[in-house]
């Protein structure tokens, strides 16, 4: 029963938060970026970890082939074998790495989100009352009596040494 990788936890976890296939999600990304930051944000680390998730399986059957039973690696390959091991441990860190990553800005995302839909409708109205009632409140005021025009003309001497 194989394990499910690090790109199809993400996907999965994409697609629960979006509520949409993540094929889907991917072109809303590119096409309306300014609509939903934080879905590019996902997507952009979803592509990297795509690159990990590659670079994970090639280093897998790397190893696969030098370590298959019946095969002894000759001297020459153990260099080989010990870099391609450290080079899956470094993918694997990345891809977790990336997980997280994912993780947090599905976290914020929902954090972002008011809790009570309710609550944001309520006070959505408040807003909207609160507006009409200033809207009607400046209509039905009186105006003011006009100001007295102003003279124009040259200014009274001012008193004091002139130079």
């Amino acid at each position: 029963m194989p394990t499910a990788t690090a790109l199809n936890q993400a996907a999965a976890m994409i697609e629960n938060a979006w509520g949409q296939p993540i094929e889907m999600l991917e072109t809303l990304a590119v096409r309306r970026p300014s609509d939903d930051p934080l879905l590019r944000s996902t997507m952009h680390i979803y592509a990297a970890l795509t690159i990990t998730d590659r670079s994970v399986a090639a280093h897998q059957n790397r190893l696969h082939a030098l370590t298959r039973p019946g095969y002894v690696p000759a001297f020459y390959e153990l260099e080989r074998l010990t870099g391609s091991a450290a080079e899956l441990r470094v993918a694997h860190a990345e891809s977790h790495t990336y997980l997280q990553a994912i993780r947090r800005v599905i976290e914020a995302r929902e954090a972002a989100a008011p809790t009570d839909r309710a609550s944001a409708v309520r006070l959505a109205q408040a807003a909207v009352a609160r507006s009409g009632h200033a809207q009607t409140a400046l209509s039905q005021a009186t105006p003011d009596p006009p100001a007295p025009s102003a003279v124009v003309g040259p200014s009274a001497p001012a008193a004091g040494p002139h130079r």
